[in-house]
């Protein structure tokens, strides 16, 4: 059994290119990990990010994220102890 994405976004931000790219991202990354992968139209200023009902990013909280560091996050829930190649070496800033 595949895993649950939901991307919730802002209608009227005008957001939905943004979570749409972020869901392409995704499903490219875990096309095999992943059961579905939902864009739910919001207000409100929302962009939120939860895997099988569990919240994972809130923009209100934590800003826009970078798709390396959702990837991380949803990787860490479908997938733990994957490599994500160049997305896990960003992780940390150059010394």
């Amino acid at each position: 059994m595949g895993h649950e994405v939901r991307i919730e976004y802002c209608t009227q931000c005008r957001w939905l290119p943004r979570a749409a790219w972020l869901a392409q991202e995704l499903l490219t990354t875990f096309e095999s990990e992943l059961s579905s992968l939902a864009l739910q139209p919001g207000t409100g200023g929302v962009f939120r990010v939860s895997v099988d009902g569990e919240q994972v990013w809130d923009r209100k909280t934590q800003g826009f994220p970078e798709p390396t560091a959702v990837k991380r996050l949803v990787r860490d829930r479908v997938a733990p102890g994957r490599s994500l190649g160049h997305s896990d070496s960003t992780a940390a800033p150059p010394a």
